[in-house]
């Protein structure tokens, strides 16, 4: 779908200039349970054949609302940055 054509999924229905997602393209599931990531977005995420994503579900009140799909490689570097801090502080505790 095309940016002009993209529809913002407001933060704050009265506050337009908070959108907090977009929706970028509709794809379906077919009877194998597989879907197909449309060109131009796989292109300007640059996901390339073979790489892997991670699925994180959302959860709203006991049922899954939300799908997110993150590069292995994005997920593992934010992992290592949010504990790389906690592992040094460990480290130098060690060393005293």
């Amino acid at each position: 779908m095309a940016d002009n054509k993209s529809k913002i999924i407001s933060a704050n229905p009265q506050n337009s200039d908070l959108s907090c997602c977009r929706v970028e393209a509709v794809t379906s599931i077919d009877e194998r349970g597989q879907m197909v990531l449309p060109k131009d977005i796989r292109d300007r995420a640059h996901i390339q054949p073979g790489d892997k994503l991670g699925i994180i579900l959302w959860e709203k009140g006991g049922k899954v609302c939300c799908l997110t799909l993150i590069k292995m490689g994005e997920l593992s570097e934010m992992v290592r940055d949010l504990l790389s801090p906690m592992m040094e502080g460990i480290t130098s505790e060690k060393n005293k």
